[in-house]
C-alpha cells in the first residue's frame, strides 16, 4: 500500500456501519478499496494517472467497473494529505445516499 492508501485505511476502518475492503480484484482489476453494499470503489491517483498514455487505461477500468454497477471515486493522493476530512465527508456522504 501507497502511504496515501495507509491514511486513508485507517480512517475507513473506523466506520463501523460499512465495510471496506482493500487491493480487492474484481475481475482482472485490483482496485484500491471497495464497498460491495453500495457498490462503490475507491481508487487514489498518483501523478503517473494524469498523464496522456494513463487516462485512458483508467476510463477503460472505470468503464468496466461501471458496467459491474460500481461507482467510481478517484481522490488525487495530495488530497488525501491535504484535505481528508473533506475526503471522507464526500464518501460518506455519497454512501448515506445509497443506502
Amino acid at each position: 500500500m501507497t502511504p496515501e492508501e495507509i491514511i486513508l485505511w485507517a480512517r475507513l476502518r473506523r466506520i463501523k456501519a460499512i465495510k471496506f475492503r482493500r487491493q480487492q480484484a474484481l475481475g482482472q482489476y485490483i482496485v484500491d478499496f471497495v464497498c460491495f453494499d453500495p457498490k462503490l470503489v475507491i481508487e487514489l491517483d498518483g501523478s503517473q494517472h494524469g498523464s496522456p498514455q494513463d487516462r485512458p487505461r483508467d476510463e477503460t477500468r472505470d468503464a468496466w467497473l461501471a458496467s459491474q454497477g460500481f461507482e467510481v471515486f478517484r481522490f488525487w493522493n495530495p488530497e488525501i494529505h491535504n484535505n481528508i476530512n473533506g475526503v471522507l465527508e464526500l464518501v460518506l456522504s455519497r454512501l448515506e445516499s445509497k443506502n
